[in-house]
């Protein structure tokens, strides 16, 4: 079919259908029925000869087809928007609902101060967080069980295709004690000392053997580790009521005042850095809402510049 042919308005349902990943929904959204979507879906599938939805549960995914065309259309179709609508999302009267998913350490920082704003900027909005790893992050986003994630991601995870991101902050590691531990009078702790201290790691996955103990492998040595717990702020609790050290994140001018009865020192051997970012699915790339709310973060908590080539397109 050639383009003086086709009918257009289609693309409005193509978008409804990516965005919800729900016939129903999308059928809602456009003030539709559900027949009417159905109908323009299998017209859709004619002109670009593939199913481009297939059932998944209650809803639909994306073939790859759909994927690879999604990328071209959502941006035509925002551009074409926003000379029609211009500004299309006002925050200050929206009740639109946002789920955030996020570890517990990562929300400590993001959840007060995303609060604090949303309450100044958009006070009927709903904003909930649920737990999630970079494990589980885009089965999350994919599912539309979360609009967006934050967390790092590293290289024992692979990215799904459909993930975009914008890096937000640098997060160090650090190897923290309760104040008045042994070790707490030295500024630097020697190797085998540190070694042979009785250690606690955070293990969201529940498996032991976390990055920090990956670096010390790498040098053939091995720390006494006699503890894991899933949650950090279970971790920061525990090391501040016992023996125990750990070596967790630290966040530079991002941190809440969760060092009360703490010592903060810098490792023997030093923990590779990671980057946290804002993680969404590339279905809402045509989003208003979706496209406030990155800014928002992003003017909140960016603290990391921009990859070269980013900036470029930018």
């Amino acid at each position: 079919m050639n383009y003086r042919n086709a009918d257009l308005n289609l693309l409005k349902v193509f978008e409804a259908l990516m965005n919800e990943g729900n016939v129903t929904r999308a059928a809602s959204k456009l003030s539709l029925t559900q027949p009417t979507v159905s109908n323009a879906l299998r017209r859709l599938r004619e002109t670009y000869g593939d199913p481009l939805f297939v059932r998944n549960g209650a809803g639909i995914r994306a073939t790859r087809r759909a994927t690879e065309l999604w990328a071209p259309l959502s941006r035509s179709l925002r551009t074409i928007r926003g000379t029609l609508e211009g500004e299309s999302f006002d925050a200050s009267q929206s009740d639109a609902r946002v789920t955030v998913s996020m570890t517990d350490y990562v929300a400590c920082i993001v959840a007060p101060r995303l609060l604090e704003r949303l309450g100044e900027l958009a006070p009927g909005m709903r904003l909930h967080t649920h737990p999630g790893t970079v494990v589980d992050f885009g089965q999350s986003l994919d599912d539309n069980r979360a609009d967006f994630a934050i967390g790092a991601y590293n290289d024992d995870v692979q990215r799904p295709g459909f993930m975009r991101s914008r890096r937000l902050w640098t997060v160090d590691f650090a190897c923290f004690m309760r104040s008045d531990h042994p070790l707490a009078k030295l500024d630097k702790i020697p190797l085998k000392k540190f070694l042979n201290a009785r250690h606690l790691d955070v293990s969201l996955a529940g498996r032991i053997g976390g990055i920090y103990d990956r670096v010390l492998q790498s040098r053939g040595l091995q720390r006494n580790l006699v503890t894991t717990v899933s949650h950090y702020a279970v971790a920061y609790e525990a090391v501040r009521r016992s023996d125990l050290i750990a070596v967790l994140p630290w966040s530079e001018g991002l941190e809440t005042m969760r060092m009360t009865g703490l010592k903060r020192v810098a490792p023997p051997l030093a923990a590779p850095a990671r980057t946290v970012e804002l993680e969404w699915h590339e279905r809402h790339e045509t989003s208003a809402l979706h496209q406030w709310f990155i800014a928002l973060v992003v003017e909140m908590l960016a603290r990391d510049p921009l990859p070269r080539v980013a900036r470029a397109r930018s």
